[in-house]
């Protein structure tokens, strides 16, 4: 009787109440070992649930996003106004029901920072400062039943897939491409202490009764900055000076001097530093030079700045009353970020400073503006140059010309006088036809080096005997 008592609880089944007459103990014990039992089976029933999820999801062996040109841990860059194209790999180890299969394509621009208040002597509070830019948002449909996709097209909305309409993929790889237009205005991707500029591609897979199953791959963007143009390849100066006091004492003044030869730079460059340091106080001072990085992140109408130092060279010590001249110091520009000065709430900026080291007071500073840019400076190296790559201006015509000039032809090759004057008589406006749409110093180049004029004793063109004598006094 209790060995079938115990099964049926065992099974998850009623106990029986207990019967008149029988023993309290032995019944509650009876009733403890149906609760006990009641709770393996529950216990059973949840692991096979599990297990029925986890066979369910063992069909999806792979699911990732893989982008055009590149691996698939190996980093992405694209350009303002670029194709991104790429493709969704699904591997499925047997057969699968799918709802829908979604890509989404992000870009943002995101600044979050805390600061401290206090509102009296012992009243205090945390005031938070956040702010977002959307610069890329695109949704598509990669895979979804025909009416599902249809209904999709028209809403343009994500809508539910758990109402019978199903996809049946069969085992195997299966691959679905996208390709989206990036917008022509993008700020360069970027990782900050208080905010970042991101872009990422995610797909869903949605599933009748299973967890939508998601993927994510980041790509990045660099905005390009031509360094060749007028505005950075201009030449950096200032001066600045600072009289050194210690204890109401005038120790003497401390000048510096610096120009740079343009304002925009490339990662890798090597910045030439021309700089003029005079101590006249009665202690040594040290100069210094520095990259400085300064990032700035704004919300709500509030700044918030963080430097760093990218790098710096130390000169050597100046003796009182000396003066050190820098003839071209170089200071080269580590791998790092560009410039970052479209975008309204990250900003990434950078800048020389020439600083002095005055014992017993504050340094003395001069800072020069920098622009990091992507595209380096041209071979030609001169502003000339960027006129001619903004306006395609064809320049293989250059290398026709000769560096050096032939030797003058002989006088016993020069061509009698009517040939010659046939030749150096002006082209007529018809001849001319195309070549006046070209340079015109390819036309002069023809009459670079044609023989001198000829020579003859008899005067071609003598003087008239009707002209009256000039009187040289009159």
């Amino acid at each position: 009787m209790l060995a079938a008592l115990f099964c049926r609880a065992r099974r998850g089944r009623p106990v029986p109440s207990r019967p008149t007459g029988a023993a309290p103990g032995r019944a509650g014990h009876l009733k403890r070992g149906g609760r006990a039992g009641g709770r393996a089976a529950a216990g059973r029933s949840g692991y096979g649930t599990d297990r029925a999820l986890a066979m369910l999801f063992d069909r999806l062996k792979r699911f990732l996003i893989v982008l055009e040109g590149t691996e698939q841990d190996a980093p992405t860059a694209f350009s303002p106004g670029q194709a991104v194209s790429g493709r969704v790999v699904l591997e499925l180890a047997a057969a699968a029901r799918i709802g829908a299969l979604r890509l989404r394509a992000m870009g943002a621009a995101r600044v979050h920072w805390t600061e401290s208040r206090s509102a009296g002597s012992s009243t205090a509070y945390t005031q938070s400062y956040s702010d977002q830019v959307e610069f890329l948002s695109h949704r598509d449909t990669l895979l979804a039943p025909p009416v599902l996709q249809e209904r999709d097209n028209r809403l343009k909305s994500v809508l539910p897939t758990d109402n019978g309409e199903v996809t049946v993929l069969q085992a195997g790889r299966h691959e679905f491409p996208f390709t989206f237009q990036l917008p022509e205005t993008l700020a360069t991707s970027f990782e900050g202490k208080h905010g970042s500029v991101r872009y990422w591609v995610k797909a869903k897979l949605h599933r009748p009764w299973s967890t939508v199953k998601k993927v994510k791959k980041e790509f990045t963007v660099i905005e390009p900055i031509d360094i060749n143009t007028p505005a950075l390849l201009a030449p950096q100066a200032g001066a600045k000076e600072k009289l050194a006091r210690a204890w109401y004492c005038n120790r003497g003044q401390v000048s510096v001097t610096a120009k740079i030869d343009r304002k925009g730079y490339t990662p890798g460059d090597v910045i030439p530093i021309f700089a003029e340091i005079d101590n006249c106080t009665s202690r040594a001072v040290v100069p210094k030079a520095a990259i400085i990085q300064t990032q700035t992140f704004i919300a709500r109408g509030t700044k918030k700045q963080k430097k760093s130092v990218v790098t710096s060279i130390v000169g050597d010590s100046i003796a009182a009353g000396k003066r050190e001249v820098w003839h071209g110091r170089a200071l080269k520009i580590p791998p790092v970020g560009p410039s970052i000065l479209q975008c309204r709430i990250i900003q990434v900026e950078y800048s020389l400073k020439v600083c002095v080291d005055i014992p017993g007071t504050s340094k003395l500073l001069l800072e020069l503006p920098l622009v990091i840019g992507t595209i380096p400076l041209h071979p030609f190296g001169s502003r000339t140059s960027s006129v001619s790559s903004q306006y395609s201006v064809n320049l293989d015509w250059l290398s026709t010309i000769p560096e050096q000039p032939e030797a003058p032809p002989e006088y016993s090759e020069v061509v009698s006088s009517p040939e010659a004057e046939q030749s150096l008589a002006p082209p007529c406006r018809s001849e001319l036809g195309g070549i006046l749409e070209g340079p015109f110093f390819t036309y002069i180049q023809e009459f670079r080096f044609r023989p001198p004029p000829l020579y003859s004793e008899i005067d071609p063109n003598p003087p008239s005997n009707n002209i009256r004598p000039r009187c040289m006094t009159c």
